[in-house]
């Protein structure tokens, strides 16, 4: 059978067409497909919540992808490993309450269990603003194609509506920088970003997961992002704190929804 060239093209316009325009109004939109956000898309979705995640890379993962120094290896203590065997990743008993993972089966395995959730993925595509709702409140995310961000085109960017956003872009905490430049001071001591210290990981696991928390009115901070804006210290490639942090921005909007 020959190929219609314009047909692919059609059959790929009109699929993405009709599903993207499904993610217009949400129950909670993710901007960023680390591990930590990935986790709290599959949560939120396994709970029946209707949920986006945002990547502006092509591939998802974020630090968890290159393991440790591009070493295909991540850690993760007792507390967080069953959050891998859920996705039914390999884990490896490294004694002493520490057990490792190979960080590729690992990055894909939970993406597929997030997606076979209900959650929704859309790569290549940039957060560069939040929406504010009449009560100047975070309900939505600004987004544009990261191509034209890379390119700086100045092409007006699109809306997308949801009840709770959350910010997992990791060590830069974009949308927590760009919600305290525009709409107002943060959750935080000094109300801007207190920004992360040098690694020490035995105090940036414990934080992560405390400093998971409602930074702003609508906006919740996971994973890496959430010690850069409560300033405590990196980890380095041991991941548990970050899939537990995940799991309990999923388990603070439900509570709330």
């Amino acid at each position: 059978m020959g190929i219609d060239d314009v047909v692919v093209t059609r059959i790929i316009f009109n699929r993405f067409s009709k599903e993207f325009q499904d993610y217009f109004d949400v129950d909670v939109a993710i901007a960023g497909a680390g591990p930590a956000g990935i986790i709290a898309a599959r949560y939120l979705a396994k709970a029946g919540k209707k949920i986006v995640l945002f990547e502006r890379k092509l591939s998802i993962g974020g630090g968890m992808w290159g393991g440790g120094m591009t070493f295909p290896v991540i850690v993760v203590q007792k507390e967080s490993k069953h959050l891998l065997e859920e996705a039914n990743i390999k884990v490896a008993d490294e004694g002493k309450g520490y057990y490792s993972a190979d960080s590729i089966e690992a990055v894909t395995k939970l993406c597929s269990f997030a997606i076979d959730a209900g959650a929704r993925f859309f790569n290549a595509i940039s957060v560069e603003d939040v929406l504010l709702n009449k009560n100047k409140e975070v309900n939505g995310f600004v987004i544009n194609w990261s191509a034209i961000e890379v390119a700086g085109l100045h092409v007006d960017p699109l809306a997308i509506r949801a009840k709770y956003c959350i910010d997992a872009t990791g060590h830069p905490a974009e949308i927590c920088k760009i919600v305290r430049k525009k709409c107002g001071p943060l959750e935080t001591k000094s109300g801007d970003l207190e920004n992360e210290r040098s690694m020490c990981a035995d105090i940036g696991e414990r934080a992560v997961v405390e400093n998971t928390k409602e930074v702003y009115p609508g906006l919740f901070v996971a994973g890496m992002c959430a010690n850069a804006v409560y300033g405590s210290q990196r980890m380095g490639p041991i991941f548990g704190g970050m899939l537990l942090s995940g799991k309990k921005a999923a388990e603070l909007i439900l509570k709330k929804l």
